[in-house]
């Protein structure tokens, strides 16, 4: 599998982040994802005590919620804030179709207590930190990649980006662990109960074994490919390792503007061998809070070098992570985008808006955002239906990215 580094400088597109829903068949069997079926997902800033998470998590969110002290457990309990996903697309759609308002899809992040090694064992703030993060869907793992004398460091003086990683990755492993072994001997209660299906358990039982001897390998849960039926049975045990991460190297100012860290090779090559799959992006959290200070339009220059803000293709490489896709709804009134999870039904994406609408679905009008991309206001629907642009689609139509729907319903309830 490709390696997935990216260095986020602002010139990195939120396009480039995405994955193409290559299926719009009728008919097309959903995809289960590791974790909660939901369209409204949730991430957690995670990461040793004291690396910068709540600096980047006030950066992030345009808040002071987070407290960015100087010395370990600053944040003792999980900040929370919804933020807003910037749309190019949105901003397009609501200028052809000369909407009066636009909504754009948001995006809920949480700010969680700092891990110290042996946390899995109740050290330091551990227990809360495994407690809060079981409640978010996807894993903002930050770690220091930058050099500072005067920043206390949990694991000493020496930056080690690689070492950080496995700590945290390690105390998430051992919770598993526990997990499992609260299972299994639960499940062995069930099979000594009459009229349990016991094939079931045993199932549910073997399954449970693979994935204790993958962590025991010291491999997460969310490297491996599972089938639709294991990830059913995974996802009732709300594993910590199975939750899809984005590794977020924070480093200096410099290193930001140049593009270049002496730590992030060795941090590619250990995701790459642990957690296949995700991606590490490189970012500076002192320079996303100068940004949020001193930049009204999102970029900073130094030395004739100019740094954009790498948040939101953060935001961005977080939602594809957690399959998640955009679809609008377009009128004079309102342009709104609406997050959908990848290989939904357009019924299914009914059910967002509203879930009247869902229930009395009828059929819906599609517009591919490829098609719309070049067009200028106001919008001319009959030439895009004589042209072949316009698709009538039934319920189990796939939603693709960027597609804007329009629901035909029998109930009052329309968009």
């Amino acid at each position: 599998m490709k390696s997935a580094i990216q260095f986020l400088r602002g010139f990195v597109t939120s396009a480039s982040l995405k994955k193409k829903v290559h299926s719009s068949k009728q008919g097309a069997k959903a995809t289960k994802y590791l974790g909660r079926d939901s369209n409204s997902l949730s991430s957690g800033v995670v990461g040793l005590a004291n690396v910068g998470k709540s600096t980047f998590f006030q950066a992030i969110t345009r808040s002071t919620l987070g407290n960015p002290a100087n010395y370990p457990f600053a944040t003792i309990d999980a900040e929370k804030s919804r933020i807003v996903v910037e749309s190019h697309e949105l901003e397009h759609l609501a200028h052809i179709y000369q909407s009066q308002k636009k909504v754009p899809s948001t995006f809920t992040i949480y700010d969680i207590a700092g891990l110290t090694r042996n946390a899995a064992s109740g050290e330091g703030l551990g227990n809360k930190f495994l407690s809060d993060i079981r409640q978010v869907d996807g894993i903002f793992h930050l770690i220091r990649g930058f050099e500072d004398d005067e920043v206390i460091h949990m694991e000493g003086t020496k930056v080690d980006p690689v070492r950080d990683a496995e700590i945290v990755t390690e105390e998430l492993i051992l919770k598993d662990l526990e997990y499992i072994e609260s299972g299994l001997e639960s499940l062995s209660k069930d099979m000594r109960k009459p009229h349990v299906d016991k094939r079931q358990i045993s199932s549910e039982i073997e399954l449970l074994n693979t994935v204790r001897d993958l962590l025991y390998e010291s491999t997460k849960i969310s490297s491996k490919q599972w089938s639709s039926s294991e990830i059913a049975i995974i996802n009732k045990y709300n594993f910590l390792t199975a939750k899809p991460t984005v590794y977020l190297l924070n480093v200096s100012e410099n290193d930001y503007f140049s593009g270049k860290n002496k730590y992030i090779a060795d941090l590619e090559n250990w995701v790459s061998k642990n957690s296949m799959g995700e991606v590490v992006l490189m970012f500076s959290a002192k320079l996303e809070a100068r940004l949020l200070e001193e930049s009204r339009d999102g970029s900073i220059k130094k030395d004739g070098q100019e740094a954009r803000s790498a948040l939101q293709g953060i935001v961005q490489a977080m939602r594809e992570q957690l399959h998640l896709i955009s679809f609008y709804t377009c009128s004079s009134n309102e342009a709104h985008e609406w997050s959908l999870r990848q290989g939904s039904t357009v019924d299914e994406a009914a059910g967002v808006i509203h879930s009247d609408l869902q229930r009395t679905f009828i059929s819906s009008l599609v517009y591919k955002y490829a098609d719309l991309v070049t067009m200028s206001p106001p919008i001319d629907e009959s030439w895009l239906k004589a042209n072949a642009k316009q698709h009538k689609c039934g319920k189990n139509y796939v939603v693709e990215n960027g597609d804007v729907i329009f629901i035909k319903a029998s109930s009052a309830l329309k968009r």
